[in-house]
């Protein structure tokens, strides 16, 4: 008897248990599985700034240059490449993993316009202490610089040079019609070639000036009768306008590589030293598979 109440018992307990878990809700939840991260370096280089449509216009600053490196990243990831700014437009923001460069700011015009931003637009000739700020948003490192400004009487129309990543834009010479050299951009290997990105734009001029030169890393010469625009995919700066027409700055990148083979879609893929590359030309998704 004393084996039967004891397996009375048994059964009762597991019943009143099972009533217990039932009625009060509770329920075995599996632990998820871990993800581990993807650790990725990273570049995001913003759009760079335009000129201006007037004469003796600062150049185009650079867009933002950011690198990071050994990132832990995970999952989907919204990719957004900012496009270079046109006439009197300062170029537009990048960003990847929740880091974001800074559009170049546009080069200063003859209303004393003048655009700051990851790079600043060198001055108008009418404006000679008015070059745009850089490093916007206090990012350390430095995303980039300030445009130039301007030296001598006004006697020939010239314009400053755009900012760039690792420079300042030089300033223009209004006594000798001297436009402002661009800024020099920063070189960088993450695509498994050393590439130049984020140069300002050179100065303009009027006749008989010299224009400016854009600096290494896209940015566009400035002109005496047209100016370059940037290059694409590199944030340089637009050159400044000699003959009041406006150009455009060039387009930004964002590039993220990692260790190994193909763990992730988005961009174009390529490899080079053990690494595989995503570039982004355009906006898109970072997606690990």
């Amino acid at each position: 008897m004393r084996c039967s109440r004891a397996a009375g018992t048994k059964s009762a307990n597991m019943f009143g248990l099972t009533q217990l878990l039932k009625f009060s809700g509770a329920k075995s939840k599996a632990r998820p599985p871990f993800v581990f991260p993807l650790l990725a370096d990273y570049l995001v280089v913003a759009g760079g700034g335009g000129g201006s449509n007037n004469t003796a216009s600062g150049g185009g600053g650079a867009g933002g240059y950011r690198s990071f490196t050994a990132q832990a990243v995970y999952g989907s990831n919204v990719i957004t490449v900012g496009a270079g700014g046109a006439n009197i437009a300062s170029g537009t923001n990048s960003s990847a993993f929740s880091k974001s460069s800074t559009g170049g700011g546009f080069g200063g015009n003859g209303s004393g316009n003048v655009g700051s931003g990851g790079s600043g637009g060198g001055s108008n000739n009418n404006y000679p202490s008015s070059p745009g700020s850089g490093n916007a948003g206090s990012y350390s490192p430095s995303e980039g610089n300030a445009g130039g400004g301007m030296n001598g009487t006004n006697a020939y129309g010239s314009g400053g040079g755009g900012g760039g990543s690792s420079a300042v834009g030089a300033n223009g010479n209004r006594q000798t019609g001297l436009g402002g050299n661009g800024g020099a951009g920063t070189a960088n290997s993450i695509s498994g070639a050393s590439v130049t990105y984020a140069g300002g734009g050179g100065g303009g001029c009027e006749a008989p000036g010299t224009p400016g030169t854009g600096g290494s890393g896209g940015g566009g010469n400035g002109g005496q009768g047209t100016p370059q625009n940037g290059t694409a995919n590199t944030g340089g700066g637009a050159g400044g306008s000699g003959n009041a027409q406006g150009s455009t700055g060039g387009s930004g990148v964002v590039i993220v590589r990692y260790l190994g083979s193909q763990k992730a879609t988005g961009g174009t893929v390529t490899t080079a030293g053990g690494y595989t590359i995503h570039t982004f030309t355009a906006s898109g998704t970072f997606l690990i598979t």
